[in-house]
């Protein structure tokens, strides 16, 4: 952290940062005093499925009355999403989007996983491209033909689908594919059939792993070379010993499991020590994680799992970039996007200590401010 900074924006990228008394003069531009807060990277949100449509809420009530989750409820939304138009679900996901960006958010990954056949996945991630054009930020469509088995489909027919859908969903604007691979969904044999397809196809891969029981998909992460695993409750640490050897990025999503009310909040420690980079992410999601503020994440982080402030931080900007595989993002300094996220904090720890309060002052997206009507005025 540098106290008393100054950042200089030009064509969209840092091209300083450092002490304020150090600034030169520059080139005629707008100025904005941020008057004492904390700057830090736009945050990256490396995990998303904000493409849908319909209510989950008579299942969230269940789940506080004590019932078990087991995934079932992600067909409810597939209904909702099918029966949406794609004008429909880009005006959901855009409002999600906006309050997202509000939140300090600058890079995104979306995922398909609720339209689940080939024309209703294309769909979305026409929706996807969509949000991509139309709000002011950076971001990473992912096709998750294989989210579940949709009831009344024949698994092994189903996962030809998934297979076979690969090139279009690529040709449509997908850079990445993931599988849940977990008890009750996908098998690891299914999962690496379909991540080597999507390989084949070019595009990068990541995976729901571990999340509702231990099946061995973090090593298999490791195996394939994922960018990614995610989720991660029932790591072992043998698969977290996997991953940091293959370079794979654990990506923690802290409101899924307050949400499920698992409270599996150990494998935090457990990547850690076996030397796995941590990304943290919202997993916006209508049925486990509805969920747009970054902030809130790494307040939970700290919380729950014990998180230094700092290390939180960089989970949430630096570590979830590196999730993504990209590198002009999730840091401040030279030739990196002007992206940044001014907290409503005059130090960093009071973005985890003060409970409720609007973690965003402004956002600004490749040198523009993108102010948050909720939260207290900067002035320029």
């Amino acid at each position: 952290m540098i106290e008393d900074a100054a950042l200089r924006i030009e064509g969209g990228a840092v091209v300083w940062l450092g002490r304020e008394q150090d600034l030169q003069p520059g080139p005629d531009a707008p100025e904005l005093d941020a008057q004492g807060a904390v700057a830090v990277p736009g945050f990256v949100d490396p995990h998303t499925h904000l493409v849908w449509a319909g209510v989950r809420r008579e299942e969230f009530v269940a789940r506080l009355a004590g019932e078990q989750y087991d995934g079932g409820g992600i067909t409810t939304t597939v209904a909702a999403t099918r029966a949406a138009t794609a004008e429909e679900l880009f005006v959901l996901a855009a409002a999600r989007g906006r309050r997202m960006i509000a939140n300090g958010t600058t890079t995104v990954e979306i995922k398909t996983g609720y339209g689940l056949t080939p024309t209703d996945e294309l769909k979305c991630l026409d929706v996807i491209g969509r949000l991509a054009k139309d709000l002011p930020w950076l971001v990473e469509a992912t096709y998750l033909g294989a989210h579940v088995v949709p009831p009344g489909r024949d698994r092994a027919e189903y996962v030809e689908e998934v297979i076979a859908t690969i090139p279009a969903a690529a040709a449509a604007g997908a850079t990445w594919a993931d599988v849940f691979c977990d008890e009750g969904v996908f098998t690891i044999d299914e999962t690496r059939r379909i991540l080597q397809a999507a390989q084949d196809a070019g595009l990068g891969t990541r995976l729901h792993a571990e999340e509702i029981a231990h099946t061995g998909a973090a090593d298999l992460a490791a195996e394939m070379g994922c960018a990614s695993a995610d989720h991660l409750e029932h790591v072992t640490a043998e698969g977290a010993h996997a991953m940091a050897a293959a370079g794979v990025v654990g990506v923690l999503l802290p409101t899924v499991t307050l949400s499920l009310r698992t409270f599996a909040f150990g494998q935090y420690q457990v990547l850690r020590e076996a030397g796995v980079p941590l990304a943290l992410s919202t997993d916006c999601n209508p049925g486990t994680s509805w969920c747009e503020s970054m902030p809130y994440v790494v307040q939970l982080a700290c919380l729950v799992y014990g998180m230094p402030v700092h290390e939180a931080l960089w989970s949430a900007t630096r570590g979830a970039a590196m999730a993504l595989q990209l590198r002009d993002v999730g840091r401040l300094s030279p030739k990196a996007r002007g992206d940044v996220a001014l907290l409503n904090a005059e130090h960093e720890a009071d973005v985890v200590a003060r409970l409720g309060a609007p973690g965003c002052l402004a956002t600004i997206v490749r040198g523009q401010v993108w102010q948050n009507p909720a939260a207290p005025s900067v002035s320029a």
